[in-house]
């Protein structure tokens, strides 16, 4: 098994606010990332699929249609966004990286199956919110 990745970046604002608890307790829990105001992040998105390389390409897959799957169906849809407000399918739920992560995989899966004529498969996605905070997920 190949293990392939490409690493994109982007810029979003978000603020972690459970809108059942007081705003006392939201800056208990998430301290000044409950900021009234906001506060950004310069994300890293490190994409993995695996599978084995096709015969006629030697690729497990295209790394330009990788990128303009992740630029088009993730990065345009969040660079230069507030989380909380301008990212549908962040719609009612907590912009924690977690979640996020998690709704990437949801649009990402199929979508690298389709390019790769079902060669290729997510693995994994990386997330990083700062150079030393990230989020790992498998979709399990």
């Amino acid at each position: 098994m190949i293990y392939v990745s490409r690493l994109e970046h982007f810029n979003a604002a978000h603020k972690l606010f459970n809108p059942n608890w007081s705003l006392a307790k939201n800056k208990e829990v998430f301290g000044p990332c409950a900021n009234t105001n906001w506060h950004g992040h310069n994300y890293e998105l490190i994409v993995t699929v695996k599978g084995k390389p096709d015969p006629d390409t030697g690729f497990v897959i295209d790394l330009k249609k990788l990128s303009t799957l992740i630029r088009t169906h993730i990065i345009e849809k969040v660079d230069h966004k507030n989380l909380n407000l301008d990212v549908s399918f962040m719609e009612d739920k907590l912009a924690s990286t977690e979640n996020l992560v998690v709704e990437f995989w949801k649009i990402l899966e199929p979508r690298v199956r389709e390019i790769s004529n079902n060669i290729a498969a997510l693995h994994s996605l990386k997330l990083y919110e700062t150079p030393r905070n990230y989020v790992e997920y498998f979709g399990e």
